[in-house]
């Protein structure tokens, strides 16, 4: 079973936290669901010969969006947490269902946050891989690793993850160059 945040002591008082949501996820999905297929119902009966309103095509919208992005933000892949804290004592992330580990500033390469299809992903290179702190005890093993142009990078997807992408992206350029 994965480690919460909030079992895990943050290095630093200054931590900022950012965790996937189920719930957000469910609302996006269902929200995006919902303008997509009650846009698209009067053209496809239009096109079928039927001239219904707008309306009646609302409450199908909101049915099919609701099952979908139930199962979507509940489905195996989305069950899986993840997380990252970012404090003073350095970067701790835990990627889908991983455990979690600690970098201290001075032992990170390079942090970059890109996209990947619809998909925002969270880079994590280490300057060495011996300067990796498991956070706690011993379970499934640490995040997924990827090979990036800096070298050999922990891996997470941030597609789930609230605050955003943008504000984990302002807070990691503000530990990773401070002005002051």
């Amino acid at each position: 079973m994965p480690i919460a945040p909030e079992q895990v002591e943050a290095p630093a008082r200054d931590a900022v936290l950012f965790r996937s949501s189920p719930t957000r996820t469910f609302l996006v999905v269902f929200g995006v669901l919902t303008v997509s297929f009650a846009a698209a119902s009067p053209i496809v009966a239009l096109l079928a010969g039927g001239a219904d309103g707008w309306d009646d095509g609302l409450l199908p919208a909101v049915v099919v969006a609701a099952l979908a992005a139930a199962a979507y933000a509940y489905s195996t892949r989305a069950a899986l947490t993840t997380w990252v804290r970012v404090s003073a004592g350095g970067l701790e992330l835990a990627a889908q269902g991983s455990d979690p580990v600690l970098l201290a500033w001075p032992d990170i390469a390079s942090v970059v946050v890109r996209r990947a299809g619809l998909r925002t992903v969270l880079d994590v290179t280490p300057i060495d891989l011996d300067s990796v702190h498991p956070v706690q005890g011993e379970g499934p093993g640490w995040p997924t690793m990827t090979e990036t142009e800096h070298g050999t990078a922990f891996t997470a997807d941030l597609s789930e993850v609230w605050p955003g992408p943008r504000t984990l992206r302002r807070e990691l350029a503000r530990r990773m160059h401070p002005t002051g």
